[in-house]
């Protein structure tokens, strides 16, 4: 089976989140499976030199979009075993961030026709386009629309990926035409609630759409998670599927990364001390190895659950435990941590940006690591601080529910919570700190997480399963 995955990201040589995880190990997982799974993304500015040098340029090609006739490079890489094309364009690539720009619609409606333009002059004929996100929510509709009648396009069956329904790509409807090149004809498939919707567009022109967790994909259909779509997902009915992402697992080991103090597996936990003292001494923490150590790595946004985690943390404070935070984005977040780390001299720790060594200690150095998020599609840090040993404590939605099960169920793998509650948060907290006090059971725990399937295998199974069912439609 051949499978074309285009994605505006992948991990490792561009990444702003999950998707560029998902489009740097699922690939190679269904590779590995025996299955020919191809990436394309644009040739973003800040792709590293490393892999530009090792870049072979397959030919060029003019890409119409409306009344434009826009220059399109094509560039290919061989990476773990995956054919990754780059599409080149500077006009639209050549920036200093992947989103954010006034012109994101047209930039990305060209990469989504290059990215079909470009099958007419590879050597390869892929059974299924695999498109994610909104970005590339316009290929299965230019795909439907002016390239289906040629043989080579004839039978090529679509997926779409939805990593986060909140972000669908909604503009004006002036824009159908004059800058995505939609006939006027296909604007009904367009337009929702009165603007240009991509994701709607996309949801009704494939053959299967897909979320990153099975309850996401249920959720999805209800309003209080859908931002508006949960009509048009009724209406794909059964043909909205959830398979759980997994993590690289080499990538993210505690044995063998270079990021953490001292390396450890389960047969040397103990070592994973070194790791919580020396982080506590980087983070300027008090040093303690009997104060619970709480991690967060996340982005300071609402639905992050982060109202939560504000409302409670002076009770928390009145505990015997340490908190250290990495993360950026809303203002009214990053000042109520900084105050609490001066506040809380040598118990709170912040650091506001992205910085992914500091993640990695962070995994390997804290006891527990608190996700409570309002909704998660599917989350990839719980899985990370699992595999570190870290246990986590989770709300019960999305990822984080498929993931991760409470310590009071025969496979418990960290401490859930399940209403959108401050104080049922900070319940489950307590557990997790009523555990940490009994030595024995806190190892337990810890191998429990540790053992923890998050690989890729069953869930690359499952993608393979899928694509196979709409190849029999």
């Amino acid at each position: 089976m051949k499978i074309l995955f285009v994605a505006s990201e992948a991990r490792p040589f561009i990444a702003s989140g999950g998707l560029a995880d998902v489009a740097g190990s699922l690939p190679k997982a269904l590779c590995d499976l025996g299955h020919e799974c191809r990436v394309v993304i644009p040739l973003y500015k800040n792709i590293p030199q490393q892999f530009r040098e090792k870049m072979e340029f397959v030919r060029n090609f003019n890409v119409p979009l409306a009344w434009r006739n826009q220059y399109c490079g094509v560039f290919k890489i061989r990476h773990q075993g995956v054919v990754y094309y780059f599409l080149d364009n500077e006009y639209y690539f050549k920036r200093d961030n992947l989103y954010g720009y006034y012109d994101d619609a047209e930039r990305f409606a060209f990469f989504s026709k290059a990215a079909m333009e470009m099958i007419n002059y590879i050597d390869f004929d892929p059974d299924v386009v695999h498109a994610n996100d909104w970005h590339t929510a316009l290929v299965p509709v230019y795909l439907n629309t002016f390239y289906r009648s040629i043989p080579k396009y004839h039978e090529i069956k679509t997926v779409f990926t939805i990593h986060n329904i909140q972000y669908q790509g909604q503009y004006g409807m002036e824009i159908a035409w004059d800058v995505l090149g939609i006939p006027e004809y296909q604007h009904p498939v367009l337009e929702y609630n009165g603007c240009l919707n991509m994701m709607k567009a996309a949801i009704m022109q494939v053959n299967i759409v897909n979320t990153v967790s099975p309850s996401y994909a249920m959720e999805i259909h209800d309003p209080w998670f859908s931002h508006g779509l949960d009509p048009i997902l009724n209406i794909k009915g059964d043909r909205v599927i959830g398979i759980l992402n997994g993590i690289d697992i080499k990538d993210n080991d505690p044995k063998t990364d270079e990021n953490i103090y001292k390396n450890y597996d389960a047969k040397h936990i103990e070592d994973k001390k070194v790791n919580k003292l020396e982080l506590m001494k980087e983070m300027g923490l008090e040093p303690d190895e009997n104060r619970m150590l709480i991690g967060m790595v996340s982005r300071m946004a609402s639905h992050k659950g982060l109202d939560l985690v504000k409302y409670i943390f002076h009770d928390l404070m009145r505990d015997n435990v340490s908190v250290v935070i990495l993360g950026s984005g809303e203002e009214v977040y990053e000042n109520f941590f900084r105050e609490m780390q001066n506040r809380y001299p040598g118990r709170v720790a912040v650091k506001i940006g992205f910085i992914p060594s500091l993640s990695k200690k962070i995994y390997a150095g804290a006891d527990a690591f608190l996700m409570p998020s309002k909704s998660e599609p599917c989350g990839l840090a719980q899985m990370v601080a699992a595999r570190y040993g870290t246990l986590p404590i989770v709300r019960e939605t999305g990822g984080l529910k498929d993931s991760i099960h409470d310590m009071g169920d025969k496979n418990g793998n960290g401490f859930t919570f399940k209403t959108y509650n401050a104080h049922d948060m900070l319940g489950a907290i307590q557990r997790a700190e009523g555990l940490f006090g009994n030595k024995p059971l806190w190892k337990k725990a810890m191998l429990s997480a540790m053992e923890s399937d998050f690989s890729w295998n069953k869930s690359a199974g499952d993608y393979v399963n899928m694509y196979k069912m709409i190849l029999k439609d």
